[in-house]
């Protein structure tokens, strides 16, 4: 039986790794997933919701629609306790360039200069979202609670992973490897909670 071809609405193959990662564990063999680099007539979806959910479903939406694929996606982020919560949905720009892991994290690490350890709380929230070409809609949340260290710390995984230290962890998520971190990630979680579902729904879609 063949593998259903599924889109992550996503150019970036760091995600884009992990996510195959995740759902070979979850379903070998039975999902074909390509990114948006088999599509570089797609431009990027405007990220205009309020919530991880909602830009989450509109990425899935768009990108369903305009590949006649189903689709998932996901919208996640860093909220720092004593930045308010922040970034947040703004943490792919949060130093003001989309994707420049560097900037946004020297930005943090800045506005944390002065906060003690014992007020460095933070968590990785984590929303995946499908659409089915019959307009079924699933999503599925993730967090991982920790807090942010003082210096980047590993070369493995992307975007903040450098500076944010797990609960209950000695390692930073860049010091873990591919299949530690997919095991307690924020991603991981809403990716394994949401793939039993979309793996069901595509079979029934056959």
């Amino acid at each position: 039986m063949s593998a259903h071809r599924l889109v992550l609405a996503t150019r970036n193959s760091g995600k884009i790794v992990e996510f195959r990662r995740i759902l070979e564990e979850i379903a070998p063999g039975s999902i074909d997933l390509v990114g948006l680099e088999e599509f570089p007539h797609l431009i990027d979806v405007e990220e205009t919701g309020s919530t991880f959910h909602e830009n989450a479903l509109l990425k899935a939406r768009t990108v369903s629609a305009e590949t006649g694929l189903p689709a998932i996606a996901d919208d996640s982020g860093l909220c720092i306790d004593a930045l308010g919560g922040a970034p947040g949905i703004f943490s792919a720009r949060w130093s003001g360039e989309h994707g420049n892991d560097s900037a946004n994290i020297a930005k943090v690490l800045s506005q944390l200069d002065d906060v003690d350890n014992a007020h460095r709380g933070a968590h990785f929230t984590c929303v995946a979202a499908f659409v089915a070409l019959n307009g079924k809609e699933l999503t599925e949340e993730g967090i991982l609670p920790g807090q942010i260290l003082r210096s980047p710390r590993g070369a493995h995984g992307f975007g903040y992973d450098p500076i944010f230290l797990p609960s209950g962890s000695e390692l930073s998520l860049a010091q873990l490897d591919g299949a530690a971190k997919d095991a307690i990630s924020h991603r991981g979680q809403s990716l394994r909670a949401i793939a039993p579902l979309v793996t069901q729904l595509l079979g029934t879609l056959r």
